[in-house]
């Protein structure tokens, strides 16, 4: 037996219903036009908070009389059939393995989980044609519906892990007790769902790369500057990485550093946890945190240090083109040391990967860079 939602998610599931009864009116009807969405590239940038949509951004139709566009129409109205489902039986789903949260009727989950078991990409492989297709239509929808992609029961598979000073509940009542060890937590699927978090932290680290992580975890790092806590989304975060980073930021405000390259992929992954992304600006204010601060690598450290010639790597045509258009970007106007450093780094033609420091020694990065850096305010 279902069950329609009440509280919050009664608006959520009202929003999915008068979508989905439109989608199938105008396929009756043979109208072949389905309700306007937003076009998420279009955005505007607040220095407190990062990039977002504009409120009169531009739309896009999709008709499913449209040879173009009829596939697209049906993932939309698949896809959107299923967060009903998940909605209506208060289940979660993730993009890659379906999975269930707590109920009020146990017996519910049971019934629901012969049905939710497998990946959604996977119910009907031949019309999904592939898992990118599955995360774009859920991203468009949770734009179309204006709420969070959390909101429509449907989560993201976490690739991030954290380490250091942390405690926290998880929905389901798991106590998770984060350490310091050569071991790491991954950050968990449902960010919303923790709860009574607790830690005696200075400061969190978001370092870019999972190598670098787990170095400074080998030479007790966390635990020599403890109590700290570090953070690395592997790279590129994903979205989970960013929502924990956020809800650690406005539980606890305190500083926020990170450790990246110092190339343009590196500080375009630390402007995505500071001002966010365009793909995302519909949620800029549950993803960013524009309180973050630029550790390391700096391009002047490469300098200062005399980290020589051969430790560095030439700017490939790509990696000019991307570092042009950082500096191009509205938020490096509010951030001159920022500006500075990028052009340093565009005069030089160089760039330098994190691990460069261990010219000076093995341990350099974690005895010696990043405890001064820390002690003595070298950040911008």
């Amino acid at each position: 037996m279902a069950f329609a939602p009440a509280g919050p998610e009664a608006s959520l599931f009202d929003a999915v219903e008068r979508h989905r009864a439109s989608l199938l009116a105008a396929v009756r009807r043979g109208a072949g036009q389905s309700p306007a969405g937003a076009s998420r590239p279009a955005s505007r940038f607040e220095d407190s908070v990062g990039l977002q949509m504009i409120p009169q951004c531009s739309t896009r139709k999709i008709r499913s009389d449209s040879p173009k566009s009829i596939k697209k129409f049906a993932l939309i109205l698949k896809i959107l059939s299923m967060i009903y489902k998940l909605v209506q039986t208060n289940t979660y789903a993730t993009k890659s393995t379906l999975c269930l949260s707590q109920s009020k009727d146990m017996g519910l989950i049971h019934n629901v989980a012969s049905r939710f078991h497998r990946d959604i990409y996977y119910t009907d492989s031949q019309l999904f044609g592939n898992q990118t297709s599955v995360d774009n239509i859920v991203d468009d929808i949770s734009c179309m519906l204006k709420v969070p992609r959390r909101s429509l029961h449907v989560l993201s598979t976490s690739k991030g892990l954290i380490a250091g000073n942390l405690r926290y509940m998880e929905e389901d009542g798991t106590r998770v007790q984060c350490a310091c060890s050569a071991t790491a937590t991954a950050v968990p699927s449902n960010i919303q769902g923790i709860r009574n978090l607790i830690t005696d932290a200075k400061f969190l680290l978001i370092v870019e790369k999972d190598a670098t992580f787990q170095r400074l975890l080998d030479d007790n790092f966390c635990s020599r500057m403890s109590p700290c806590i570090m953070v690395t989304g592997k790279g590129i975060p994903d979205l989970n990485t960013r929502l924990l980073v956020k809800k650690l930021w406005d539980t606890f405000h305190i500083p926020v550093f990170t450790l990246v390259d110092a190339d343009p992929h590196g500080i375009e992954i630390m402007c995505i946890y500071k001002y966010g992304s365009m793909s995302m600006s519909f949620e800029a204010h549950s993803l960013t945190v524009p309180a973050v601060r630029w550790l390391g690598l700096l391009p002047s450290d490469i300098k200062r240090l005399n980290i020589p010639k051969g430790s560095l790597i030439p700017l490939t045509k790509r990696d000019q083109m991307k570092l042009d258009s950082i500096l191009r970007r509205p938020y490096i106007t509010y951030q001159p040391f920022w500006r500075k450093e990028l052009e340093m780094m565009a005069d030089s033609k160089m760039k330098a990967e994190i691990q460069a420091l261990t010219f000076l020694s093995a341990d350099y990065l974690s005895r010696v860079y990043l405890p001064n850096k820390l002690r003595f305010g070298g950040w911008i």
